[in-house]
C-alpha cells in the first residue's frame, strides 16, 4: 500500500522540509496549545467535587501519582445530571431535532440547487438572485417575521415550527447549486434521458452519488449548527421538556450560585457525541469541502 501524502510528509527528513511547511506546522501546534488548557479543564473539573472546583485549576493535588488525589476525583456530577435534571430528555431532544433537520435540509437543498443548475425554466434567473439575496441576510434579523409566521400558522411551541425554517436554507441551496454545476455533467444527464430514466430517478441515482461529498460535509455543518442551535429553540419553545442540550445546559446556571462541575459534566455530555460523529464523517467533511477546487 502506498503511503498517503501525510506519511510522505512525516517521513521525510526536517531539514528536506520548505520553510513554508515548518512554518505552517509551527503555527497549527501553537494553535493546539492554545485550544488544549479550555478542554483540559472542562474535563478535570467535570470530575471534581465543589471543595475542589475554586483550589485547584485542573487536577486536585494531594499524595497520589504524580502529586494528584485521584481518590477526590468522583462521578457525582454525571450522576446528579441524569438524575436531577431534564440533560437525558435534552439529549434526546436534541437527537431528534439535529437528525431531522440534517436529513431533511440536505435532502432539499441537493434537490433545489440540482434543480437550479441543470434544469431550464423560467424565472431560473430570478431564482437564483433571490437565492443570493437570501445570502446577505442576517440570520437574527428574521426572528421577527419568523416568529409572527409561525404564530399566524399556530406552530409555536412544536417541533414542525421550528424545523419546517431550516429545510431550505439559502446557503445550501446555492452550495449544491455550484456543487451540480461541478459535478454532475450534463452529458450523462442527457443519455440517462435518452434511455428513459425518469427525472426523480435521475436525481436520487445519478445525481446523489456524484454529490456524495458534498452531502456528507453538509450533512455535518447541519448537524453540528442545530445541536449547538440555542436562539432558535427559545423564541420558538415554550414547554422546558422539549428543549435541546444547548438551551438545558444554559439552564443549569442559577442566579446566586454556581456548580461549575455539574455545567462542565453537561457541556462534556453534549460534546462526546458530536465529536465522535466528526472524528467517523471528517473524510467526507474535507473531501467535500475541497470538491470543486481542482479540475479532474
Amino acid at each position: 500500500m502506498k503511503p498517503n501524502r501525510t506519511q510522505n510528509l512525516l517521513l521525510r527528513p526536517l531539514h528536506t522540509l520548505s520553510p513554508r511547511s515548518v512554518a505552517l506546522h509551527a503555527f497549527l501546534v501553537i494553535l493546539s496549545i492554545l485550544v488544549l488548557p479550555p478542554m483540559l479543564w472542562m474535563v478535570t473539573t467535570a470530575f471534581k467535587g465543589l471543595r475542589d472546583q475554586g483550589v485547584s485549576l485542573f487536577l486536585p493535588a494531594g499524595d497520589g501519582f504524580f502529586g494528584v488525589a485521584w481518590d477526590r476525583l468522583t462521578v457525582d456530577n454525571f450522576d446528579t445530571l441524569l438524575k436531577q435534571t431534564r440533560m437525558g430528555t435534552a439529549l434526546l431532544n436534541s437527537v431528534f431535532l439535529a437528525s431531522v433537520a440534517a436529513v431533511g435540509a440536505t435532502v432539499c437543498c441537493a434537490a433545489g440547487g440540482y434543480a437550479l443548475a441543470r434544469f431550464e425554466f423560467r424565472g431560473k434567473r430570478a431564482i437564483t438572485v433571490l437565492v443570493l439575496g437570501a445570502l446577505i441576510i442576517p440570520p437574527p434579523l428574521l426572528l421577527a417575521p419568523t416568529y409572527e409566521l409561525l404564530y399566524q400558522l399556530n406552530l409555536l411551541d412544536t417541533y414542525w415550527g421550528l424545523l419546517l425554517p431550516a429545510f431550505a436554507p439559502a446557503f445550501g441551496v446555492f452550495l449544491f447549486r455550484q456543487a451540480s454545476v461541478q459535478s454532475v455533467p450534463r452529458e450523462i444527464l442527457e443519455a440517462a434521458r435518452i434511455d428513459g430514466c425518469g427525472e426523480l430517478r435521475m436525481f436520487v441515482t445519478i445525481a446523489l452519488p456524484l454529490l456524495r461529498p458534498m452531502v456528507g460535509a453538509f450533512m455535518l455543518i447541519t448537524y453540528l449548527a442545530w445541536w449547538n442551535n440555542f436562539i432558535g429553540p427559545q423564541v420558538v419553545l415554550q414547554s422546558p421538556e422539549k428543549y435541546p442540550v444547548a438551551v438545558a445546559i444554559a439552564q443549569l446556571k442559577g442566579n446566586y450560585y454556581q456548580d461549575y462541575g455539574l455545567q462542565m459534566a453537561a457541556t462534556l455530555v453534549s460534546v462526546a457525541p458530536v465529536m465522535v460523529l466528526f472524528l467517523l464523517l471528517q473524510r467526507d467533511f474535507i473531501a467535500g469541502l475541497t470538491a470543486g477546487a481542482v479540475k479532474g
